[in-house]
């Protein structure tokens, strides 16, 4: 008897309903709101997000299949949800109950004429493992070599395009109660990223391509592809015996030095990361296997990355542009990246949004010394919660965008950092990937020069460019052509003063910095610390002078 779960139509009533309760749900609340204090309204709403949470899981796990895959993914780009979705979203384990061996059989035959007996000396009726889109059966070659077969689920690919569907018409009706274009976007990502993952083809060229590139990483292995027992829906490679990343007793049993395989691990993903750009995005501990010798197995490429031209070039620019303090230049480089939409009412937007958390940063957190624990702020009433009331969610979601980029890459780095916790929580990753993330950033020494120029080249143009300002002021003072617009010869004198002030904080700030930059490559700890905290020090008193600057400017503008 066919499972219901198949089922298109059972498959789009469950998902509609699930939707369309969780949608009435909060236009309801939102009638009452008129009849609500703000308290009671704030707790209504805390505890419909609870339900609606609960609602949305238990419809993804009665759905399974790629409704589980795709709330493990808008669990990682909504980050517009609210905090009880998210988390709900983030527990889900892509994990269901494997196939009968006659879809498996079916599957075989319609790929390659034969039937697993005579495709392989021996095969392994019970999986390995099984996921959303296939499952795993470890099998032997007529030669002996001892390999593992995944095998993608018969019929996944029809359902996959029913769950797609499902989930287009759900943004759609979404859009028609709640004019936010956000949504649209989210879904291509998602849609493109579950494409991906259905093309074996595609994982088969990534193991090869990948595994060229860190061909001279020590103690390092890709399982290699055999092209005769693949295609597009099947996938064989070469078996690997090992534990898992993650069970720590063994590795402890084996005598394994744990903080050096969690640095190995971190240099191998920094040398895809930073030097070629074309990742593993899935690096969670199931997907990390290692030797009894220490070798480390990279295990299952169904979900791979490569950084596009547009991040490589954008990413240094936005750094350089937050430097200067420019938005023009933060919002463009935002925009590269991909995080911004395009068009002038998203750049508009954009700007808004900066220039509030400019503010919040300067002038509405309050820090007793440098202790990061002793930060204090209004979490009620600030500039970022004026942000929120003013231009709505819709006005956010039409303006920022998560890009398919960004979202594995975050994953990837989240993954990471967990995984060498766990093997050494007392190491510092910034210790192995800061080599690599300054070249990246950087470029060649020579870059480090032009960008500490340009920064420079801007401070002193302003500073330079305000007292011939301020002196044709101060002319059309003596000369009685005094507009209104200039209440106060006093704060005109104080901009200058201020001006001055900066361009010196900045040239002690980049000075600060290169010194310990210096001190850094000559592998000299203590001129490393002096010379990165002095900068920071009179970066913080350039904010205080910037911060102050401003508000003069906003009295004589």
């Amino acid at each position: 008897m066919k499972d219901k779960t198949q089922s298109a139509a059972w498959r789009f009533r469950r998902a509609y309903r699930t939707a369309l309760t969780v949608m009435f749900s909060y236009l309801w609340l939102s009638f009452l709101k008129h009849f609500l204090s703000k308290k009671k309204y704030e707790k209504r709403q805390m505890a419909l997000h609870v339900r609606n949470a609960e609602r949305v899981k238990t419809a993804i796990l009665e759905l399974k299949g790629l409704f589980i895959k795709i709330g493990q993914l808008l669990s990682v780009m909504g980050n517009f949800l609210p905090e009880q979705f998210q988390k709900p979203l983030e527990s889900l384990q892509d994990k269901i109950p494997p196939r009968p061996i006659e879809e498996v059989r079916e599957r075989l035959l319609k790929e390659f004429g034969k039937g697993p007996e005579e495709l392989f000396a021996r095969f392994d009726e019970r999986p390995l493992a099984s996921a959303s889109i296939g499952q795993a059966h470890r099998a032997a070659l007529h030669d002996g070599t001892e390999v593992v077969v995944k095998v993608q689920h018969a019929n996944i690919e029809e359902m996959a395009q029913v769950d797609l569907k499902i989930m287009q018409q759900l943004v759609k009706i979404h859009n028609w109660f709640y004019d936010i274009k956000g949504f649209d976007y989210v879904y291509s990502q998602v849609r493109q990223m579950i494409e991906e993952e259905l093309d074996f083809a595609k994982e088969a060229t990534a193991m090869q391509r990948i595994a060229e590139q860190l061909r001279g990483e020590e103690k390092f292995v890709i399982p290699a592809v055999h092209p005769a027992f693949s295609t597009g829906r099947v996938l064989t490679t070469t078996w690997h015996s090992g534990v898992k990343i993650g069970e720590l007793a063994q590795l402890d049993a084996w005598s394994l030095d744990r903080r050096d395989l969690a640095t190995r691990l971190l240099r191998v993903y920094c040398h895809m990361l930073f030097k070629d750009g074309y990742y593993h995005a899935d690096p969670h501990p199931g997907n990390i296997l290692v030797k009894p010798d220490g070798t480390l197995v990279l295990l299952d490429f169904g979900a791979v990355a490569e950084l596009s031209d547009n991040f490589r070039k954008g990413f240094p620019r936005l750094i350089e542009a937050a430097v200067k303090n420019d938005t023009d230049a933060m919002v463009e480089a935002a925009q590269l990246l991909g995080f911004i939409a395009k068009g002038q009412e998203a750049t508009e937007m954009a700007e808004k949004m900066i220039d509030a958390m400019r503010n919040f940063l300067q002038n509405e957190i309050q820090m007793d010394g440098l202790n990061l624990k002793e930060i204090k702020v209004n979490p009620l009433n600030n500039s970022l919660t004026d942000l929120i009331n003013d231009i709505g969610l819709s006005g956010i979601m039409g303006t920022v965008q998560v890009p398919k980029d960004w979202v594995l890459l975050n994953r990837t780095i989240t993954l990471l950092l967990g995984i060498c916790s766990t093997l050494d929580a007392s190491l510092n990753p910034l210790d192995v990937v800061r080599p690599y993330a300054r070249d990246f950033v950087l470029g060649e020494k020579e870059n480090l020069a032009t960008m500490v120029g340009n920064i420079l080249k801007r401070t002193v143009t302003t500073s330079l460019g305000l007292p011939d300002e301020l002196h044709r002021v101060l002319l059309k003072i003596e000369k009685g052509k005094l507009e209104t617009r200039i209440p106060d010869i006093r704060a005109a004198a104080k901009l200058l003063y201020q001006s001055g002030q900066q361009f010196v904080l900045t040239i002690l700030s980049i000075a600060s910095a290169y010194f310990g930059w210096l001190f850094y490559e000559k592998g000299e700890v203590t001129g490393e610390k002096w010379g990165f905290g002095l900068a920071a020090f009179f970066i913080l008193l350039l904010l205080r002078s910037l911060r102050k600057g401003s508000k003069i400017r906003q009295k004589l503008d």
